[in-house]
């Protein structure tokens, strides 16, 4: 009977553990999504790992944090920076909780997008290490877009 309550416990912990690190890594990608919108340059990429990648939607659009950080600045300095606003978003945790990568639907002013990221813990703090940005297309729209892309 211990052992019934000790995995109980355990399974509460856990689950309780799992809950409040999904609340905290929402909060980072929101404040991130929000630092864009208010072209709030420090915020946005002091939320990055140095590794951080971001793939953009045009073809060919791979940043490294530094990269991405001189492309982004004039934007940001202007104070036209962009804004996402996220929904649907789904998170999934490594066992040892030091890496999460996560899904989400977006509300762009490119109508619905689609981002995922990575997440990564290290000296005790969550940082994106890698995010994705995709334009969503319907699959019967695919050879007008494919047409259009070759134009």
């Amino acid at each position: 009977m211990k052992f019934i309550y000790f995995l109980l416990i355990t399974f509460i912990l856990f689950s309780f553990q799992k809950s409040s690190t999904i609340d905290e890594l929402n909060k980072i990608v929101d404040n991130w999504h929000q630092a864009a919108s208010e072209a709030n340059f420090d915020d946005y990429f002091n939320a990055m790992d140095d590794s951080f990648v971001f793939l953009g939607t045009a073809p060919g659009e791979r940043w490294g944090k530094k990269d991405f950080s001189i492309f982004s600045k004039p934007y940001f300095d202007k104070g036209q920076a962009w804004s996402f606003k996220a929904y649907n978003r789904h998170w999934q945790l490594s066992k040892n909780m030091k890496i999460a990568w996560f899904d989400e639907d977006l509300e762009t002013w490119m109508e619905d997008c689609r981002g995922s990221g990575v997440m990564v813990r290290s000296k005790g703090k969550w940082k994106l290490a890698f995010y994705n940005l995709t334009v969503l297309i319907e699959n019967e729209k695919i050879k007008e877009f494919i047409a259009l892309r070759k134009k």
